[in-house]
């Protein structure tokens, strides 16, 4: 569970904001064309009512669009209107109120059509994570769940609608994750570049622990020999690629002088290697295998076993976690899950059973067999809901059962401590921040594609 998606946020009822940007990953792209000031009321940060904003008052109410036969009334485009134009209330230079209404009506368009395309994919959320975001709004504005529905019925909203709006929200996200976030692919070479750019061009100060294995060849080897010789290095390269001993290896077939250091070079700045090696290996993270490489001295198979750096980054926190997944299927409902996973909770609190031994037993994640043991995180690893969760905890304490994308979840923080961030490290931070530019520019891309093929009718008014 290495994923991470990224958020701006949804609009939410004409009384409140959007919902939790950052920790429940909703978001969409600001309209086309739009200033920046009403871009950011389209996708405002969250906020609870307050005395004055009060529901527009409902006029006779008639269709305003029709997409893909599905109507938007002048009152739902009134009730949003109200929002934005509560957010954009004391700016300097508002936008015309014509051109608020026009991409306010677009962007009402534009879920309705995600909403469709959902339904359509088959795209369901359950009350468990309907529930989760009502308690991360009322976190995220630091009241109880009971006092913000206290103050969202004094302003004419009920708990129904609420969740209602937060379920089409979930759905557009849902929908979003699996159209447009999983595509997304970042490389080595890109998270490099952008590092190098964030960093002002500056390389980094990177020391390399290099394994290495020589299949010599000598000097004009018949070509038969030489074949001998590369079909033993491929060999030897591909069996360290599946994950076997390295040292061993080195120790069986390697002619340089390292091999009775199992291959090992020691560590030393990536300068003082060779260019060959240090070229091979420059984009590969710990444990990656390069080669074959022809040199005059023969064919060179290297691993990279450690790295290290010399920049004085800030340190970073990491967390070391592990967790419990149990994935929804028309037989476990995530209802269903939770409660399962609940009592896990408890039997492990209680001392009747061991977290990491049900783990193996009941998760549904590749980490099963470590005990549900996920390893030092730095930040952004995970997709934000459950680092929210995460990050809350404390050391050895466990969560309540959360809902992401991937399942349900039971998380236990493990260790928490703050360290100097590898290369490795911060070549994985560019990674999300890359990845986060990225995917917004795919979903303008994909919002447009979809917006494109849909039939949608403007109606005057009556």
């Amino acid at each position: 569970m290495n994923h991470r998606v990224f958020a701006l946020g949804l609009a939410c009822l004409a009384s409140f904001a959007t919902l939790g940007a950052n920790a429940q990953g909703l978001r969409a792209a600001p309209a086309g064309g739009s200033s920046p000031s009403l871009s950011r009321a389209l996708s405002a940060p969250l906020a609870l009512p307050t005395a004055t904003a009060r529901p527009a008052v409902r006029q006779a109410d008639y269709i305003v669009a029709v997409v893909n036969s599905e109507p938007i009334t002048y009152n739902e485009l009134q009730t949003r209107l109200a929002r934005v134009l509560q957010q954009l209330a004391g700016q300097p230079n508002p936008p015309p109120r014509a051109l608020i209404e026009r991409e306010v009506l677009e962007r009402l368009i534009l879920e309705k059509i995600q909403l469709q395309q959902a339904e359509q994919n088959g795209i369901k959320v359950d009350d468990l994570a309907v529930t989760q975001a009502e308690q991360l709004v009322a976190s995220q504005n630091s009241v109880s769940r009971e006092e913000m529905l206290h103050r969202l019925a004094q302003d004419g909203v009920t708990p129904e609608r609420f969740r209602q709006d937060l379920r089409r929200q979930l759905l557009q996200q849902r929908l979003r994750e699996r159209e447009v976030d999983a595509r997304v692919r970042v490389t080595d070479v890109e998270a490099d570049a952008f590092l190098r750019e964030q960093t002002g061009g500056q390389a980094l100060a990177v020391e390399l622990n290099l394994g290495h294995i020589l299949i010599a060849v000598p000097e004009n080897p018949s070509p038969e020999g030489l074949a001998q010789r590369q079909a033993l290095a491929q060999q030897v390269a591909e069996q360290a690629r599946v994950g076997a001993d390295f040292a061993a290896l080195a120790r069986e077939h390697s002619a340089g002088p390292e091999r009775a250091q199992g291959g090992l070079m020691g560590l030393r700045p990536a300068e003082r290697y060779p260019e060959l090696f240090a070229q091979a290996v420059q984009n590969l993270s710990i444990g990656g295998v390069a080669g074959p490489l022809r040199s005059a001295a023969g064919f060179h198979i290297l691993k990279v076993v450690d790295k290290a750096s010399n920049s004085k980054l800030p340190p970073i926190t990491q967390n070391r976690a592990r967790h419990i997944l149990l994935r929804a299927t028309p037989q476990l409902s995530e209802a269903a899950a939770a409660a399962r996973l609940a009592d896990y909770r408890r039997r492990v609190l209680a001392g009747q059973a061991d977290f990491a031994d049900l783990a193996r037993e009941h998760s549904q994640d590749g980490s099963a067999k470590e005990g549900g043991d996920l390893g030092w995180a730095a930040p952004g690893r995970y997709v934000p809901e459950f680092e929210a969760v995460l990050n809350a905890l404390q050391p050895g304490e466990i969560s309540q059962p959360l809902a992401s994308r991937f399942g349900v979840h039971l998380i236990q923080l493990m260790e928490r401590r703050q360290v100097q961030p590898s290369p490795r490290e911060q070549r994985e931070m560019a990674r999300y921040a890359l990845r986060e530019k990225k995917t917004e520019d795919a979903y303008r891309q994909w919002a447009q594609e979809l917006r494109a093929r849909a039939y949608v009718e403007y109606r005057d008014a009556p």
